[in-house]
């Protein structure tokens, strides 16, 4: 694989804006004990409805005990596409709409928002929301950047919100078999996993040629979703849904992948408030042509217990835990392991029990009702996606990264170290 060790647009990054957030001061008020009385609906609003934000939707639509009442897009298109859906549902039209997520979030009426919106948009309303007294559902991987995450965890935390990930295969039988008899050590003691996470690039849109610049679409405010990202011109391959093979905007298909098998290989390991102790990679990066994102990939993670983790687009998509009494293979519908009597085998009353749940979003109800942690909490969520940062940051760079999983941060690479960080454009800032 070729492994170029420079690239510019992902070097920029290494910038933190010094002012404060932009957050309305609206934002702010609400307090944070909006839930009142258990048998009162859960009101809810969505920022994001063009890709994975209306398949959201729809599951709160589906529970009785919600009430979706805002929603906001910078597509007008999008909007009115799933306000419809909505207004239909509910047989009048009473849910509002917004451009701008500040003004959703400044109501009064709001428990908690479902945030579905490309990867370079999911730290500020996210920290926005919480701040304003939300609980959160936000989607994989947690963060555009690594330090994003971590300031996320840290605005949960210090709001006391209820977020949780869609990292949805935590509330999926097989996948929690598979983590459960690993965790228990039926397949014995594991020192080698493989995760597959797919390759290329997929033209969602089937615009991924319309790359010559021109005007935004009337209906889309460009320039809003750029947001805090580079400022670049229009062209149809730039955004909705193709925007995750652009590293201004996403990380590939690896960092899209990690929050699913990765995020299900530290479950089963009992590694999800960690990383890796050193990480390294090699990657097929496109020299040509808007979509830059790696298309093929090969990085090993090294855990303090010596575990190691091979994520690579050469595996079958999933998780193949290893072990000196066998493997496990676990994906979408699938659940193999050699030998296959550990398939059989039952969890103990006194073995380990992980979390157990069978339906994401009613998950994420109860434990706004109830103030529990969610099946895929912040803190989790972060960890998954931050081994999916520091395979990037080892492949861009060509050098292994020596990684403090307690500190986090890089040792002695002062140019890795500057990649865990954001580039905003102003007026746009991270809180931390």
């Amino acid at each position: 694989m070729s492994n170029p060790v420079n690239r510019r647009t992902f070097l920029k990054r290494a910038t933190w804006a010094a002012a404060g957030p932009l957050i309305l001061s609206g934002c702010a008020t609400g307090g944070k004990n909006r839930r009142k009385a258990a048998n009162e609906r859960i009101t809810v609003g969505a920022i994001g409805l063009g890709w994975q934000g209306p398949d959201n939707l729809g599951n709160f639509l589906m529970s009785p005990e919600v009430q979706v009442v805002a929603l906001c897009d910078v597509d007008k298109n999008h909007l009115s596409g799933v306000k419809g859906i909505v207004d239909r549902k509910y047989g009048n039209t009473d849910c509002a709409t917004y451009a701008h997520f500040e003004e959703l979030l400044a109501r009064k009426d709001l428990d908690a928002v479902s945030i579905a919106v490309p990867d370079h948009w999911h730290a500020i309303p996210a920290i926005a929301a919480v701040e304003a007294g939300l609980d959160v559902y936000g989607e994989k991987p947690l963060s555009h950047t690594l330090v994003e995450g971590r300031a996320m965890c840290e605005a949960v935390k210090r709001n006391k919100r209820v977020w949780q990930t869609g990292s949805w295969q935590r509330s999926v039988e097989n996948f929690h078999q598979a983590a459960e008899l690993v965790r228990n050590g039926r397949i014995g003691k594991v020192k080698y996993v493989e995760v597959g996470l797919g390759k290329g690039h997929t033209d969602y849109t089937k615009l991924g040629d319309q790359t010559a610049f021109s005007a935004p679409p009337p209906e889309l405010e460009y320039d809003r979703w750029l947001g805090p990202a580079l400022e670049a011109p229009y062209c149809p391959a730039r955004v909705h849904k193709n925007w995750r093979w652009i590293m201004d905007y996403g990380g590939g298909t690896l960092l899209d992948w990690v929050g699913h098998h990765l995020d299900i290989a530290h479950w089963g390991l009992g590694l999800d408030r960690t990383g890796p102790v050193t990480v390294e990679g090699t990657g097929v990066i496109p020299t040509e042509g808007l979509w830059n994102s790696p298309t093929e990939y090969d990085c090993t993670c090294t855990y303090a217990d010596g575990v190691v983790i091979r994520i690579g687009s050469q595996f079958q998509g999933g998780t193949k835990w290893v072990g000196d009494q066998g493997w496990l293979f676990v994906s979408r519908g699938k659940i193999e392991a050699d030998p296959k009597t550990v398939l059989d085998e039952k969890i103990g009353d006194k073995e380990i029990h992980l979390y157990a749940s069978r339906n994401h979003i009613k998950n994420f109800l109860e434990c706004i009702r109830t103030r529990k942690e969610t099946a895929a909490p912040a803190e989790t969520a972060h960890r998954s996606a931050s081994v999916g940062h520091l395979c990037n940051i080892a492949i861009y760079t060509g050098r292994k990264i020596r990684w403090n999983p307690e500190t986090e941060t890089i040792a002695e690479d002062p140019g890795a170290t500057a990649m865990l960080s954001p580039t905003y454009r102003a007026p746009w800032t991270l809180k931390s």
